[in-house]
């Protein structure tokens, strides 16, 4: 019997994560992520392991911003662990890691996507007021697909994937296996 090698023997520090979140990436999330971030040693590399089928984005984007913030201050060097499933705000979480940062567990999968908006337009009221209304709704999708973007250059800095093969596999859910996210660079490595 053939055996696949252990390269979690390489990353020992990846076995005990101090912050280990699960589920939809939301502001309970973000209040977990905060606590277990504060009781984290302060020495040494933080591990931060995920596993989210995903949720609010901008969560996602204010716990980047959090990991940037400790590494911008503090020089302190943080990993990011997928765990089973990366999915859509959790991908824009792990976006916050350098490529070199980023591990995952085999069998797990991220899962990209564009950005989703639901609602209706409601144009009632004095037709001078009606422009009104569409430049804002307007705005509102023009700085979301800008922030889209932002985002989508994030997850591929560093790794062989363009930003056009993301924008254009993102449109219709981009699952990448552990072990494809490896090959294209967008993981170090799998353990």
């Amino acid at each position: 019997m053939i055996q696949a090698p252990n390269t979690a023997r390489d990353y020992p520090l990846l076995a005990r994560p101090h912050v280990q979140l699960h589920g939809p990436v939301d502001e309970g999330m973000y209040d977990r992520f905060k606590s277990q971030l504060a009781a984290a040693p302060a020495d040494g590399p933080l591990v931060v392991s995920l596993t989210t089928l995903g949720g609010d984005p901008e969560m996602g984007r204010a716990m980047g911003d959090d990991i940037r913030l400790l590494r911008d201050h503090s020089g302190r060097d943080a990993l990011f662990l997928g765990k089973v499933a990366v999915y859509s705000a959790g991908a824009t979480f792990m976006a916050a890691f350098p490529v070199e940062r980023r591990f995952l567990t085999r069998n797990t999968r991220l899962m990209l996507h564009e950005r989703q908006m639901t609602g209706s337009l409601d144009l009632s009221g004095p037709l001078t007021t009606l422009p009104v209304v569409l430049k804002a709704k307007l705005h509102e999708i023009e700085q979301s697909v800008l922030i889209q973007e932002e985002g989508f250059r994030a997850i591929v800095a560093g790794s062989q994937v363009t930003f056009e093969q993301l924008r254009d596999r993102a449109r219709s859910n981009w699952y990448v296996e552990a072990e494809e996210a490896k090959a294209l660079g967008l993981v170090l490595d799998v353990i």
